[in-house]
């Protein structure tokens, strides 16, 4: 593999590296969060470096058997550093993220003025949710490499997880008219469905589809978020149809099984789901896989089991801590659905709120906020985390229990039938609720 195309296979590395530990708790809101675009790159870059045949451990020996005879190779530690969020990506070890680190400060110390090494910083920041870490990366890159359009994906993810939507569109438009590709057409499908167009971010979505069309992962990749777009607006059995179409492309690929999972349960194949999302757990014990699994025992009468399942997410969250990656807003939503540490969840709410004031962060907030009771103030967080126009049936279920929380039934019950009408099986847990509120 030559120089040029093994930079086009790493840089792509983060192309969901930052959903791949704890983004994907948000089970149910918009396809993927920006932050889980981190470091993206062209479909032109995947399909030259990433051969149907490649894989990233293979990538990884390559690159250490070049720096065990040329350790002052910059580039190749700034390449392997990549890598290794990809890895952290395919196999959920954040430990990979501690390595990537150490391989980019290397090559930091070599080069100073490297573009990607900051950009690869960057990607890491976003994988950790460090975000204002990440846009000093990402704004650093820009100036050593003004015209690169990965940096405006980094900066654009930061802003987007800082609340900062103006500006981050800003970016992903410059983006995609500096490169137009997988990685830009992904993000503009996010910034659209943030903004409530959905039949234009399924559009964009097909259009990285199509860029992606001769590599496997990426291929795979694109198709479940859109098959997550489906979903989200209530179409299961395309949804599942495009997991499936992932499956068959990248089997095994626990992403696809996680979503398909997602689609048989909403179908109310609860048998299949637990299977699939057995296999997604033991390819990747992620949290959101964990939490998902025992979520289902518990909808399906088999509280032990899914009490196995929920008592695993500490352990989890303390390997992630101990690799840098901040969990605050994840886990007090974890909390606050399943009633565990109302007070605390609340505190950590607050904490990840302001490490990511994003429309994500206030709905948490405004969540937390309503299951202890501060039903005014949670108003106003829910109405923050609904100002772009974001059609998510669990934001729409959120406002609807925090307007009857204020006596305002005949509103919350408009917002409970919105939630439903949009997509009926939003979550395994809320909408029974829903349905019996909205009456």
């Amino acid at each position: 593999m030559t120089r040029s195309r093994l930079l086009g296979a790493l840089t792509v590395a983060a192309i969901a590296a930052t959903v791949a530990l704890l983004g994907g708790v948000f089970h149910n809101s918009p396809s993927a969060p920006a932050s889980a675009l981190a470091g993206s790159q062209s479909a032109e870059d995947f399909k030259a470096g990433f051969a149907l045949n490649a894989s990233t451990s293979a990538l990884i020996l390559s690159l250490q058997s070049t720096l065990r005879s040329t350790p002052g190779d910059e580039h190749s530690w700034a390449l392997l550093g990549l890598a290794y969020q990809q890895r952290a990506r395919e196999t959920g070890d954040p430990s990979y993220y501690t390595k990537s680190e150490g391989s980019l400060r290397r090559a930091a110390a070599l080069d100073g003025k490297d573009y990607l090494v900051y950009s690869g910083l960057g990607s890491l920041a976003l994988s950790r949710h460090r975000f204002r870490v990440a846009l000093a990366y990402g704004r650093e890159a820009h100036r050593l490499a003004p015209t690169i359009a990965r940096n405006y994906g980094v900066i654009g993810d930061a802003l987007v997880e800082l609340g900062r939507y103006r500006d981050a569109f800003h970016d992903f438009d410059v983006m995609s008219r500096l490169r137009p590709s997988l990685a830009s057409y992904a993000r503009v499908s996010y910034g659209r469905e943030l903004l409530g167009q959905t039949g234009r971010a399924t559009k964009a979505m097909k259009l990285a589809i199509d860029a992606a069309t001769d590599t496997i992962e990426p291929t795979a990749w694109t198709h479940v978020q859109l098959g997550k777009l489906f979903f989200n607006h209530g179409r299961y059995a395309a949804a599942a149809r495009e997991d499936r179409f992932a499956l068959r492309v990248f089997p095994g690929y626990a992403y696809g099984l996680d979503a398909l999972a997602q689609a048989e349960a909403a179908l109310g194949h609860t048998a299949q789901a637990i299977s699939l999302e057995h296999r997604a757990v033991a390819a990747i014990p992620l949290p959101q896989y964990v939490a998902f699994l025992g979520d289902l025992y518990r909808a399906s009468g088999r509280p032990l089991l899914a009490r196995r399942q929920y008592a695993l997410i500490g352990a989890i969250e303390q390997l992630l801590h101990a690799n840098g990656v901040r969990t605050d807003l994840e886990i007090a939503l974890f909390q606050v659905d399943h009633g565990i540490d109302l007070e605390g969840a609340l505190r950590r709410a607050r904490v990840g709120r302001a490490e990511r004031p994003s429309i994500d962060g206030d709905d948490v907030l405004a969540w937390a906020l309503a299951r202890t009771g501060h039903c005014g103030e949670a108003l106003a967080y829910s109405k923050q985390a609904l100002r772009l126009g974001t059609r998510d049936s669990l934001k729409f279920f959120h406002r609807g229990m925090i307007e009857r929380c204020l006596g305002h039934r005949s509103v919350a019950r408009a917002w409970f039938t919105r939630a439903l009408r949009l997509n009926p099986q939003f979550s395994v847990l809320w909408p029974p609720v829903a349905r019996r509120l909205a009456r």
